[in-house]
């Protein structure tokens, strides 16, 4: 009896699905850091640091916080905030509630540079979606990724 060979893998439209996502992802991400360090000097991780601070109504959020908005190891965060307090864009604060956990709080510099770095972020975004999806499009791809995410 011949045995039929499962369909090629490559070829399942969910792998396909997948990798638009990541392929999209990487290339907008890397073309968003292009833009902010040319323009900015500034990098795609400080960005995102500064922008989860800001949504923040205290402006300031644990370590762990950081790291998992983020989406960075705790070593990998702890690195990247130190690199962030020397340019003077984030400072450690104490959490007076456990004496354990550290804050990560913005500055006033990092609220100026993150102005800056929006006006840049804004201008890209109006190039990449705005210029590509009308706004039906923007709206449906929003609802599905972020049903998408909330399945997480």
């Amino acid at each position: 009896m011949e045995q039929l060979s499962p369909p090629c893998a490559t070829q399942d439209e969910r792998v396909t699905l997948f990798s638009l996502l990541l392929d999209t992802n990487a290339r907008l991400a890397r073309s968003l850091a292009q833009q902010l360090e040319e323009h900015c000097h500034m990098p795609l991780a400080f960005f995102e640091v500064l922008m989860e601070l800001r949504r923040e109504p205290s402006g300031r959020l644990k370590m762990n916080q950081v790291a998992d908005a983020i989406v960075h190891s705790s070593g990998g965060t702890t690195r990247l905030i130190d690199r962030m307090v020397d340019a003077h864009l984030v400072e450690r604060q104490l959490c007076p509630s456990d004496r354990r956990a550290v804050h990560v709080a913005i500055t006033d510099e990092g609220q100026q540079r993150l102005d800056d770095a929006l006006r840049v972020h804004l201008n890209y975004l109006d190039e990449t979606l705005a210029g590509r999806l009308d706004c039906a499009e923007r709206t449906t791809l929003a609802n599905l990724l972020a049903k998408l995410n909330d399945a997480h």
